[in-house]
């Protein structure tokens, strides 16, 4: 096995924004499992990466975009574990000054300088990414190779992430988890024990998650979406979360991401404050990791001119 089976700690959340509020916050610090392969990353590649080794393929090719945490824990793993790495790259604009790309860019320059091989396609190629015809051309142009979805989602990432928690977690009634492709929160939702209800919350506008979301899961009584706090769509942010996150971090030192995490947090806090819980419930947060996203995030918030991350 590539990636060993951890557990990662849990820790009870003290925050001013919901004190005296009869109801417990507690965080699972996935993102303390790795330094680069971090939080669902992490669960989602361990079978993948057993899977690869079992099909004797020694290079893995994957999918996603310019910020991707997915393409900076593929490139992680592989340079860790001697494997070559592909990564399919939305926007072919960025080949254009490809050092200038890397430059101005933190995860593609992470992933460039863990031996990825960055290959660049138009916006409209890549919606046809996962097409028979657009993979047999990267096959004829790579070769062999093992695919993981963008994201990483796929039965194999299933397993690992219904790996999240654990026996002792049993004592929450609710967990909450941010939601991009919707493999994680499958994961968790097919671990739920009968009196567990699951929440998600998407980074991405719409409701088209929940049909994705079905295709993998067991039951459909034991979990909801909340699509109230995508502050306009994937990788949008505003000053109002910004500063959550950061007030969060001096409070409870505990560093949110601005796509997934940081989301989520500002969701639960806010659905505390409205009274959206029952008293005395015990609701546990999954800290997906994705905090390498924070610096490129900051650099498009420089150029703004508007609050950074601390």
């Amino acid at each position: 096995m590539f990636l060993e089976n951890k557990n990662s700690r849990i820790q009870q959340i003290h925050f001013s924004e919901i004190e005296n509020r009869d109801v417990s916050l507690f965080i699972k610090r996935e993102d303390e499992l790795h330094p680069f392969i971090s939080g669902n990353k992490y669960r989602k590649l361990k079978y993948n990466l057993a899977e690869a080794a079992k099909q004797q393929k020694s290079t893995l090719l994957t999918f996603g975009g310019a910020y991707s945490n997915h393409i900076a824990a593929t490139a992680a793993v592989g340079f860790a574990y001697n494997l070559k790495t592909i990564g399919i790259i939305r926007g072919d604009e960025l080949a254009i000054n490809l050092i200038k790309t890397l430059q101005n860019n933190p995860t593609l320059k992470f992933a460039s300088e863990h031996n990825m091989k960055l290959d660049f396609v138009s916006r409209a190629a890549y919606r046809d990414k996962t097409s028979p015809e657009f993979i047999a051309k990267l096959q004829e142009k790579f070769g062999d190779f093992y695919l993981v979805p963008e994201g990483g989602t796929n039965n194999f990432a299933l397993k690992g992430c219904q790996e999240i928690l654990t026996e002792e977690d049993a004592k929450y009634a609710i967990i909450c988890c941010a939601v991009g492709t919707g493999g994680t929160i499958s994961g968790i939702i097919n671990s739920l024990n009968n009196q567990q209800k699951a929440i998600g919350f998407p980074a991405l506008k719409g409701d088209f998650l929940q049909n994705e979301i079905k295709k993998y899961i067991l039951k459909s009584d034991n979990w909801s979406l909340n699509i109230d706090y995508h502050f306009g769509g994937y990788a949008k942010v505003s000053e109002e979360l910004i500063i959550f996150i950061n007030k969060f971090k001096s409070e409870t030192k505990i560093p949110l991401d601005p796509v997934y995490t940081g989301k989520m947090m500002f969701g639960i806090v806010d659905l505390i404050k409205n009274d959206y819980f029952e008293k005395g419930t015990k609701i546990l947060a999954i800290h997906t990791g994705g905090l390498q996203g924070i610096e490129g995030m900051n650099l498009l918030l420089k150029k703004k001119n508007l609050a950074q991350i601390a």
